[in-house]
């Protein structure tokens, strides 16, 4: 199988604002194929530490191979960071890194259900453990729950039109395939706006399968409460609701003078990162640093 992460974003702003010293401990909490863990490994003195982790099984097994014993790598979802450092004997860091979103490849890849022009399973499972996957929801949420869920998470204008749809056309037959839900969805949405629809949509359904808004207040919060004194944490996200998640949490922090916000606004790439990697044009970065 051929593993095509993404290519890290904002690789130099990263590495400006997350490791101050060269002989701490850091950990990337979303690692995929391991393009910024390779950057921070090469900034770091043979004394540092770096440690890995995912929650998507193909990603760690990925960069168990790439960085061998340079990189301590765990399958865990970052709101169980907590949990793996105590276990590890280990109680603060000196740094951490979340790139969220999702990769190139869980993008690509058609068995994991994440993109509407490619037919797949619905699945959208970050952690293949779980139960809950989006061929479930668009089965058996009600119409009430899946307006809410493409109104909230995909913030869709055809949020109801849509879930209305989905529901009127389970009853013949159950939607299996990523194909399946986008024809639905083209029944009722004008062509003119359904690759944005589609995207609003297949991003809420990932959004709840994944838990990721309630994953991503506890793994912030969490990181924020492990850095020691004078560490940095740096998130780069992906699209508003997660930007605003991680606003408001360093904007609580900075009001208890818990943490000094490094970037009032957020930053974004530049014209020539998003030409050689399009799919950056949407990062945007938020640093700050534990008192």
């Amino acid at each position: 199988m051929n593993y095509e992460f993404h290519n890290p974003v904002l690789v130099e702003k990263v590495l400006d604002l997350l490791v101050k010293d060269l002989g701490g401990t850091y950990v990337d909490a979303t690692i995929g194929g391991g393009g910024h863990s390779e950057r921070i490994l090469q900034k770091l003195l043979p004394t540092g530490k770096l440690i890995g982790i995912d929650a998507d099984e193909d990603a760690v097994i990925f960069s168990r191979k790439r960085f061998g014993d340079r990189v301590l790598i765990f399958r865990c979802n970052f709101s169980n960071l907590s949990d793996l450092l105590s276990d590890l004997k280990i109680s603060r860091i000196d740094g951490i890194l979340f790139d969220l979103g999702i990769s190139s490849y869980q993008i690509d890849n058609a068995e994991k259900g994440f993109s509407f022009s490619k037919e797949g399973i619905l699945d959208m499972r970050f952690d293949k453990n779980q139960f809950l996957n989006a061929r479930y929801i668009v089965n058996n949420y009600n119409e009430a729950e899946l307006t809410q869920i493409f109104r909230i998470y995909g913030e869709e204008k055809f949020s109801r039109r849509i879930a209305k749809e989905i529901v009127r056309q389970r009853k013949f037959n159950p939607i299996n395939t990523t194909t399946e839900l986008s024809g639905i969805i083209g029944n009722v949405v004008n062509k003119r706006f359904i690759n944005k629809t589609l995207a609003r949509v297949f991003q809420a359904l990932r959004i709840e399968v994944n838990k990721e808004m309630d994953v991503l207040k506890k793994g912030i919060t969490d990181a924020l409460n492990l850095l020691r004194s004078n560490g940095r944490i740096v998130v780069i996200s992906y699209h508003s609701l997660e930007d605003r998640i991680v606003k408001n949490i360093f904007k609580t922090y900075s009001q208890q003078n818990l943490i000094k916000i490094l970037t009032k606004k957020p930053i974004v790439p530049e014209k020539s990162e998003i030409q050689t990697n399009p799919r950056s044009r949407s990062a945007k970065l938020r640093a700050a640093e534990k008192i």
